[in-house]
C-alpha cells in the first residue's frame, strides 16, 4: 500500500499530514500510525493528522499521537493542518474547522496561523501546580534553571504519578523570561520531551495570568525550543475567552511512502 503524504512543523512540533477526503486510509488501524511517526523505521513525527471531509465546516482534524493512540487536542498539529489545508487550496486565509474538542477558527497570514482554541472556565492546584485543560490537560510548574532541568525525568515521573498515571497528563515546566516566559514540555503519547506543545503553551499562559493576577484582554509570548508562540485571551476570575494561539506552521517536504504488512 502506497501513503501519499506531507511533513509540516510548528514551532519544532512535527507532523505527518495525510489528505483523507476519500476515505482510503484506515483511521483506525492504530499500528500503521506508529509505524509512520516512528522516526527510525517510517517517516518520523511527535504526531499524525488526518484532514478529512466533514458537513458544515472547511475539513475535520483527527488527530494521533507518535503511540499510535487517537489523541486529544494538539493546538500546533492544528496550525499545521491548516497550513496544509490551505496548500490543497482548500482554503484561503480564513478556516473554520472541527477537531475532537469542537470546532476551531484560524487566519493565515504568511507562516503565521493564528488559531482559535476552546474556552477554559476551571483551573484546579496540585500543590504549586496549575492543572487544566486547554482541549488537552496540562500540568503547570515555576522552575529555575530551565534550562537545565532535565525535563524528560521530571516529567516521566509526574506523567505516570499516582494522580495521573492512568490517563496520564502532558508536563509544563515554566520560568519567566524578558516580558514573557521560557516553557519545556514532557508530552504524553510522545512520551517524551517536544520542541513545543501549542495547547501546553495555551495553559501556561493562562496559570501565569492567574499567578501575576493579570485580568482582561491580554498577550503573553511563550518561547519554546523550536521558536516563539503568542498566547492571547480575555481573563475574568478562572475564566478564559476569545482564547488563541498564534505562531509558525511550516511545510517541511512531501512524499510517498509504500507500507508492506
Amino acid at each position: 500500500m502506497k501513503i501519499q503524504f506531507s511533513k509540516y512543523q510548528g514551532a519544532g512540533n512535527d507532523f505527518v499530514l495525510i489528505d483523507n477526503r476519500n476515505g482510503a486510509f484506515d483511521k483506525h488501524n492504530n499500528e500503521l500510525v506508529r509505524t509512520l511517526c516512528d522516526r527510525r523505521f517510517g517517516i518520523g513525527g511527535d504526531g499524525l493528522m488526518l484532514l478529512q471531509y466533514r458537513e458544515n465546516f472547511d475539513f475535520e482534524m483527527v488527530y494521533y499521537n507518535a503511540d499510535g493512540a487517537e489523541g486529544t487536542m494538539c493546538g500546533n498539529g492544528g496550525r499545521c493542518i491548516v497550513a496544509f489545508a490551505r496548500d490543497l487550496n482548500l482554503i484561503s486565509s480564513q478556516t473554520d474547522f472541527l477537531a475532537v474538542d469542537g470546532p476551531h477558527s484560524a487566519e493565515i497570514a504568511g507562516d503565521q496561523v493564528n488559531l482559535g482554541m476552546i474556552d477554559v472556565h476551571q483551573v484546579n492546584r496540585d500543590g504549586e501546580a496549575y492543572v487544566l485543560n486547554t482541549g488537552s490537560p496540562h500540568y503547570i510548574l515555576k522552575v529555575e534553571n530551565l534550562d537545565k532541568l532535565d525535563v524528560y525525568r521530571e516529567g516521566y515521573a509526574i506523567r505516570n504519578n499516582e494522580t495521573y498515571g492512568d490517563e496520564g497528563i502532558n508536563v509544563n515546566f515554566i520560568e519567566a523570561e524578558g516580558d514573557g516566559y521560557f516553557v519545556r514540555t514532557f508530552e504524553r503519547g510522545v512520551e517524551d520531551e517536544t520542541f513545543a506543545c501549542g495547547t501546553g503553551a495555551t495553559a501556561a499562559a493562562m496559570a501565569m495570568a492567574i499567578d501575576k493576577d493579570l485580568k482582561g484582554q491580554i498577550t503573553i509570548p511563550i518561547r519554546v525550543l523550536g521558536g516563539q508562540l503568542y498566547i492571547s485571551f480575555f481573563r475574568e476570575g478562572n475564566s478564559f475567552t476569545s482564547v488563541y494561539l498564534k505562531g509558525p506552521a511550516n511545510f517541511v517536504f512531501k512524499g510517498e511512502i509504500e507500507i508492506t504488512k
